[in-house]
């Protein structure tokens, strides 16, 4: 449109309405004209369809074009590059298959000491460093941080040997019995273990605690609950000042613990199994022995607190897979082995957990910053990208010895790291 008269289609109208002095008015010797301006109109009215018709499917292409680019961008997010502070990575055969996935995703990982025979000495841990570090991709920057095992027989010596070393950075504490080759662990730890723990306060040394009474007469699904109020919360009265990680929470009552104690002084490592799962996925549509670990799954009441508790933004709390894997045979036969080998599917879950609490805006502080800062240590300065793309998990992993199940293998996750 621009500018100009009105144009109307009707003949009577443009008679009516516009000057003619040809006709005096009248219609009939307007007809000329009007036939005229008519055929003119027509012409118009046929371009401006036209034109319509033209923008109009511009316009269609433009939208689908957009629908495209939408389509196109996926969703990214970048990360300091996270730390994993509760490793299993075992040894032989098992050891070279395993590491490399956390390697990938992980600058930093507290390796746990309970091989057979247990490290419980600083030079058992650098020996054990060097074999991980030998199985390591050549292009690998993945920093093994050793811990000692502690026995009713540790010395405080061996606590200053390794706060020397400047490869060991933690003493795990296994109740005798509490999981897997824990059969070494600690029977009297007020008694026998108390000189260890004071130099472990002096030289700021961290306690990593399994959580969990031994006592057959406690249900296993209150053996968490129980330890708190028998050992550790005296433990905490005891020696103020001694830094402990609760290892893999399960429960409210760990939560309550944790909040109720110091920031930097005691915190707690979550897994992704704890976060996603309850104890429904031990047993729906039949006995899931991939779905077994230790400290076993609990409540759904319990998941829904520790997830709360993790998504909220508190330093407390921090990333620690406890991925523990098995031979698959070792898993399913008639007294199957404690552990979930989640390496492979850690971060993706961890992302869709906190993207469903609409937290991912605190993602960063649970993945890569709570725990360097608790260990006193550097953040790692590396990123990491997690993209929001569909892959499926490896239904097996295989390796020398048999082959591995991964945590939901075979099933379908929506974040995938890159680098």
């Amino acid at each position: 449109a621009r500018p100009g008269p009105t144009w109307y289609a009707h003949a009577d109208l443009i008679h009516d309405s516009m000057p003619c002095e040809i006709g005096k008015g009248k219609r009939g010797k307007c007809a000329p004209l009007t036939f005229s301006l008519l055929s003119n109109l027509k012409n118009t009215n046929s371009s401006i369809r036209q034109s319509l018709f033209n923008i109009d499917s511009a316009n269609k292409r433009i939208k689908r074009s957009n629908k495209l680019k939408i389509k196109a961008v996926k969703m990214e997010l970048t990360l300091t590059r996270p730390d994993d502070w509760h490793l299993h990575l075992r040894d032989g055969d098992l050891l070279s298959t395993v590491a490399p996935y956390s390697a990938r995703h992980f600058g930093r990982a507290i390796v746990m000491p309970n091989l057979k025979p247990p490290i419980t000495t600083t030079a058992a841990a650098i020996a054990y460093r060097e074999s991980i570090m030998k199985v390591l991709p050549a292009d690998s920057d993945f920093n093994p941080l050793m811990t000692l095992y502690l026995t009713d027989t540790t010395s405080p010596n061996e606590i200053k040997l390794a706060r020397e070393s400047e490869m060991v950075y933690a003493v795990k504490l296994y109740p005798a019995g509490a999981t897997t080759n824990s059969q070494d662990g600690v029977t009297d730890l007020f008694g026998k273990c108390l000189p260890v723990l004071q130099e472990m306060v002096e030289l700021d040394m961290p306690l990593l605690v399994h959580g969990e009474v031994t006592d057959s007469a406690v249900d296993i699904f209150d053996r968490e609950k129980i330890f708190i109020d028998t050992i550790l919360r005296p433990l905490i009265q005891k020696l103020p000042r001694l830094k402990v990680v609760m290892e893999h929470i399960t429960t409210a009552d760990a939560v309550k613990f944790i909040e109720s104690c110091n920031e930097g002084t005691v915190a707690a490592t979550v897994t992704p199994q704890h976060l996603v799962l309850n104890r429904n996925s031990l047993f729906q549509g039949g006995l899931q022995p991939h779905n077994y670990c230790l400290p076993v799954l609990k409540r759904e009441i319990h998941r829904q607190t520790i997830l709360t508790a993790v998504t909220s933004g508190s330093k407390q709390y921090f990333l620690g897979t406890d991925s523990a894997p098995h031979e698959r045979q070792s898993k399913e036969t008639s007294c199957g082995c404690a552990g979930i080998f989640n390496s492979p599917v850690a971060l993706s879950l961890y992302t869709k957990i906190f993207e469903e609490a609409d937290a991912l805006d605190k993602l960063e502080a649970f993945t890569s910053f709570n725990g360097p800062d608790f260990y006193g240590l550097p953040r790692n300065t590396s990123k990491i990208k997690l993209t929001k793309e569909t892959w499926k998990v490896p239904e097996c992993i295989p390796f020398s010895s048999g082959e591995i199940i991964p945590m939901f293998a075979g099933k379908m996750l929506h974040w995938k790291p890159s680098f």
